[in-house]
């Protein structure tokens, strides 16, 4: 199923808006949803440029490592998508309670998921064109919501990508100044059938990462600049902060 924005009068055809896309750069290009990600856009004729830790040596959790990864690339990215993330680090499964919150976890959870994004997010000035659309989008979680958070736990992951969701909304200020057609977001995937949700799938449907990313550039292809700053899920629609 491709994903559809609802949040406005129906866009122009999906598949013409990403036929103009000539040039994409996918973060985590290794992953499940990453790697997706590229091959669809490669079967648009995108030119896609793919970084990630197993085949560029790029960690996120490395300033110097994104630093000379993002260095070198020339500008004129129409998007740039951040397809990577963590709920299990170094071993430690998602926080239960309160008395399971270890400093060395948390800051795991904000190194992979918040800052290492982040960190890419200062390049767009440069990488991304002043004279037409561009979009750049991250891999958020709907259990970033705090207006959704009617369960509890989980507390480095979900803390973790609340704080991604205000990085882009406030780097989409910013950007905005400069580049009046570029738009930021942070979006919900899904549950979908990748390394990093192996052990929860069977308590949410899912989807195979080929159609997660279908559904997430259904979505990319319906935004406007009205939606830059926005966090939204697969189907389009607006999630609570």
């Amino acid at each position: 199923m491709r994903g559809v924005m609802r949040l406005k009068d129906e866009p122009p055809s999906g598949l013409a808006r990403i036929a103009v896309m000539k040039r994409a750069l996918i973060i985590g290009s290794s992953g499940g949803i990453g790697a997706a990600l590229a091959s669809a856009l490669e079967a648009r004729q995108v030119a896609v440029t793919g970084l990630s830790r197993s085949g560029d040596g790029l960690d996120l959790t490395d300033p110097a490592s994104i630093e000379a990864a993002l260095d070198g690339l020339e500008p004129g990215f129409d998007l740039i998508f951040v397809a990577t993330g963590g709920l299990e680090i170094a071993g430690q499964g998602p926080e239960k309670a309160l008395s399971d919150i270890e400093a060395e976890t948390l800051a795991a959870q904000f190194a992979l998921n918040a800052i290492g994004p982040a960190l890419v997010m200062r390049h767009l000035p440069r990488l991304i064109p002043r004279d037409r659309r561009a979009v750049f989008a991250a891999l958020s979680a709907r259990v970033g919501s705090i207006g959704d958070n009617r369960l509890g736990g989980w507390y480095g992951y979900r803390a973790a990508k609340a704080a991604l969701n205000q990085l882009v909304h406030t780097g989409a200020i910013e950007i905005a100044r400069t580049h009046r057609q570029a738009i930021c977001v942070a979006l919900h995937p899904g549950t979908v059938q990748t390394d990093l949700t192996r052990r929860y799938l069977g308590r949410h449907p899912s989807v195979t990462p080929d159609e997660a990313a279908e559904n997430l550039l259904g979505v990319v292809e319906g935004l406007t600049t009205e939606h830059t700053g926005g966090f939204f899920d697969w189907r389009g629609d607006r999630v609570v902060w």
